[in-house]
């Protein structure tokens, strides 16, 4: 099995040898600052990347997140930093292009171990197959309701006709409504849709705009 790819962004020497000692069962890629990342990354996508704030050259690491999700937008990012404000963390993990994680310096080995772990097993890839499956069973669940509304709008309009279909006198509207405990706009709209099947005469009932002025 592959070593999964983790690129670090840590330009402190002592920092990252660190990480080389304690994330050996990974294959790691470091890179100084933010601009040495972004031109590692053609080089082969990370599966995961650990991110510092304050690095080389006077670069921030939370203002390339937009740049990294843009090139790894399903690649989870561990933020490790010492560096951060509450506000700043708050914000790194908010929003369509944020952070996974964020832990503070010096790092927790072990907790940085079960983060790496799980990040590698709930995002990315797998991120992506659970929200599809949640739209999916979100549509199934929407489908489900159109159809019963659908069932349920047949059943009343047909009982609908059963009641007036043969009356020459003006529908009681209010009646309707009550009778089916729907609101007296939907029995309108129910009279609209049968009127315009042609299941009812339309000359027996009220122009739709007679009908508005009856709701009002």
């Amino acid at each position: 099995m592959n070593q999964p790819h983790l690129l670090i962004i840590e330009d402190d020497d002592l920092q990252y040898e660190i990480y080389e000692e304690s994330l050996s069962g990974y294959r790691l890629t470091r890179a100084l600052n933010g601009s040495d990342a972004l031109s590692k990354v053609p080089l082969g996508a990370p599966d995961l990347l650990i991110l510092d704030h304050v690095l080389a050259g006077g670069e921030l690491g939370l203002e390339f997140l937009p740049e990294f999700k843009e090139l790894l937008p399903h690649v989870p990012i561990i933020i490790v930093s010492g560096a951060l404000e509450v506000r700043q963390q708050m914000a790194a993990l908010q929003g369509p292009r944020r952070a996974h994680y964020c832990l503070p310096k010096p790092v927790d080995i072990r907790e940085l171990k079960r983060t790496i772990a799980t990040a590698l097993k709930e995002c990315g890839d797998t991120e992506i197959v659970r929200q599809f499956e949640a739209l999916e069973r979100a549509r199934r669940v929407d489908t489900q309701e159109l159809l019963s509304r659908s069932t349920d709008r047949l059943s009343r309009q047909n009982r609908i006709i059963e009641i007036i279909g043969k009356s020459r006198e003006r529908p009681n509207i209010s009646a309707l409504a009550r009778e089916f405990k729907v609101a007296r706009r939907t029995i309108i709209r129910d009279l609209q849709e049968l009127i315009r099947r042609g299941q009812l005469k339309p000359e027996v009932y009220p122009e739709w705009e007679n009908l508005v002025e009856d709701e009002n």
